[in-house]
Parts: structure tokens; C-alpha cells; sequence
């Protein structure tokens, strides 16, 4: 295999390079904005998000997007500071990046995750919204937490 089709994948993720204020927009808690970077590793083979929110009920985190050798499907590893690690499946088509979180993997499955953002034709605001379903039963989808990023450079 030649790699074209991990390096076709990574190169759709280049609109999220860079720096953002990530404004957060928690239910009944007022939060003042963060920081997001995306950023090339290794050769341009990952891309690697490191958020900071100053609000406790937001831990910083560092995200590694990867892709499938075979298929280019994309794959987001998560870690957090408080020693969270997960694995969500991720999409990035037509301007809607999504992120989706149904089976155990390094933590227990206590609730169900997913992520919409949808990045504006400018490329330089994102409106996203996170999600979560109880992990025991039917996908029953209520709005977490919402995110508004926008590029700072």
C-alpha cells in the first residue's frame, strides 16, 4: 500500500489546523473561553488537539486523530487530565466533523458520547455540540454541553 489513502484522509483535516478560543457553553454554569490547537506530528501522519477550558468541570485534554491504513476511516484517541482515555470513531465530510463513543474500550462504558461540529464555509468558526445516551438501552440523545471555536490564528 502507497499510503494514499491515510494521507487523502489527514489532508481533508487541514481546516482545523491552528489555534482557536473555544467558547463553552455548559447548562446553568457561566465558563470562560479556552484554547484549542491542532497540530501536524510525526511527519504529518496524526493530528494532535490540545484543549484548555479554565473551568473545573472541563479537564484539559490532548486528542490523536489517526487513520486506517485500508480505508482512511479516522479514528480520535482521547486522554484527559483526569486520566480519562477514550476512543471515539470520527468522521470529516462536507464541513461536519463528527466523534462517536458507543462501546467500552480504556474506560467503562457508563454513557454513550457524540460530537457534531459543523465548520463554517469560512473555515473559521466551528458550532459544536456534545451528546450522551445511557449506555444500557435504546440511544435516547440529550444535549451535554455545546462548544463554539473560533480561529484565533
Amino acid at each position: 500500500m502507497d499510503g494514499s489513502v491515510p494521507r487523502e484522509a489527514l489532508k481533508r483535516l487541514d481546516v482545523l489546523v491552528g489555534e482557536w478560543v473555544v467558547e463553552p457553553h455548559f447548562p446553568g454554569l457561566a465558563a470562560p473561553a479556552g484554547r484549542s490547537v491542532f497540530e501536524w506530528a510525526l511527519d504529518g501522519r496524526f493530528l494532535v488537539q490540545r484543549s484548555e477550558i479554565p473551568v473545573p468541570e472541563a479537564p484539559d485534554s490532548t486528542a490523536v486523530v489517526a487513520t486506517d491504513p485500508q480505508t482512511g476511516a479516522y479514528t480520535q484517541h482521547y486522554f484527559d487530565s483526569r486520566g480519562v482515555v477514550r476512543l471515539y470513531a470520527m468522521t470529516f465530510a462536507d464541513g461536519v466533523w463528527r466523534l462517536l463513543r458507543e462501546t467500552p474500550d480504556f474506560s467503562p462504558l457508563a454513557f454513550r458520547q457524540r460530537f457534531t461540529g459543523l465548520v463554517a464555509d469560512d473555515g473559521d468558526t466551528i458550532q459544536g455540540t456534545w451528546e450522551t445516551s445511557p449506555a444500557d438501552g435504546p440511544a435516547a440523545w440529550e444535549r451535554d454541553f455545546t462548544l463554539t471555536y473560533r480561529r484565533s490564528r
